[in-house]
């Protein structure tokens, strides 16, 4: 058999046996071939034996035999650190796909929760052979080289420099509540009704709620009454019980907007300049592409059903 070009560099490494690298480590940590040999669950005679093979094929002896014992060798002590280095990282790498070797992990801000947990589970349901795992955090970001996750949804302004980015959808703001919750007059909602109301803020600095109220027209906030959440998910679960006026992206409550639990009753709607991006790192799974491409489809059909209520009942402007 023939090996692809992509392999043909195996051929020249001539690689000593993982098992072998495996006891000069162990023998390495411990400098003393009893106790080595006690850990790896073979005769000392057997890791002597390796050791010296081991030596024998680089051309250099990697301990010093003492009469107290051993130690390394300069040229030991220098191959230790990447030998340990590359069985942790086999190590991990065959718990994880080990544990569970179909699951894809995606990580994601808590506030895309609302929107990305019902389409990941229609995704399962129609095929049962995925797994995927969400992981939800406040963080915004993601870092693959340091986090073991097949794909992230992001928040915040759009990546410039990832070539592997799908945009999913912008961040549209504007006041949400239960249906009964604020007076209409002839059918309008005027932003004096907000007046005796609790604000539920879904930051500490208020920052989304100042924003539409900005683009309304309006210099501060029309009530004192707050409460303020760390994400906005939580602010928009205060809404639905009727604690208040959430501030809401139109897209993360779609559902909500559409099952008629809670009502957008101001025709303004502001572009915040954020948006939710789909990441992931190189070479995706076949797995990974047919989420990538369901995600992909669900947003654009998210896109149109936003785009549509935009143009009948709602006005869109994009914060300066």
């Amino acid at each position: 058999m023939t090996l692809s070009p992509e392999l043909s560099y195996l051929n020249a490494l001539n690689l000593p046996s993982l098992n072998v690298l495996k006891t000069f480590a162990v023998v390495a940590q411990t400098l003393n071939l009893t106790h080595a040999a006690t850990l790896l669950h073979i005769t000392q005679g057997a890791v002597s034996r390796q050791i010296t093979g081991l030596e024998t094929s680089l051309g250099y002896p990697l301990f010093l035999r003492q009469a107290r014992g051993l130690t390394l060798t300069p040229r030991g002590a220098q191959l230790l650190p990447p030998v340990q280095q590359a069985l942790s990282l086999m190590g991990d790498a065959l718990k994880r796909v080990g544990s569970h070797p179909d699951t894809l992990r995606i990580k994601c801000p808590t506030c895309s929760m609302r929107w990305l947990l019902p389409r990941v589970i229609q995704l399962q349901n129609d095929r049962p052979d995925m797994r995927i795992e969400l992981t939800a955090s406040i963080a915004h970001g993601v870092d693959f080289s340091n986090e073991h996750f097949d794909a992230a949804v992001v928040f915040g302004r759009p990546p410039e420099s990832q070539r592997r980015a799908h945009h999913l959808f912008d961040e549209v703001l504007t006041p949400v509540c239960t249906p009964d919750f604020l007076p209409r007059h002839k059918g309008k909602t005027a932003v004096a009704d907000l007046a005796d109301k609790t604000l539920l803020h879904p930051t500490r600095d208020r920052r989304d709620w100042l924003l539409w109220l900005r683009e309304e027209g309006v210099q501060g906030l029309p009530s004192e009454k707050s409460q303020h959440f760390d994400t906005l998910d939580l602010a928009i679960n205060s809404a639905l019980q009727g604690y208040g006026v959430a501030i809401g992206d139109l897209t993360l409550i779609e559902d909500d907007l559409q099952a008629g639990r809670v009502i957008a009753p101001f025709p303004l709607c502001v572009a915040s300049g954020a948006s939710y991006t789909l990441l992931y790192p190189e070479n995706p799974t076949p797995a990974l592409k047919v989420a990538i491409d369901f995600l992909n489809e669900q947003a654009r059909l998210s896109r149109e059903k936003l785009s549509a209520l935009l143009s009948t009942s709602h006005r869109l402007v994009s914060a300066v």
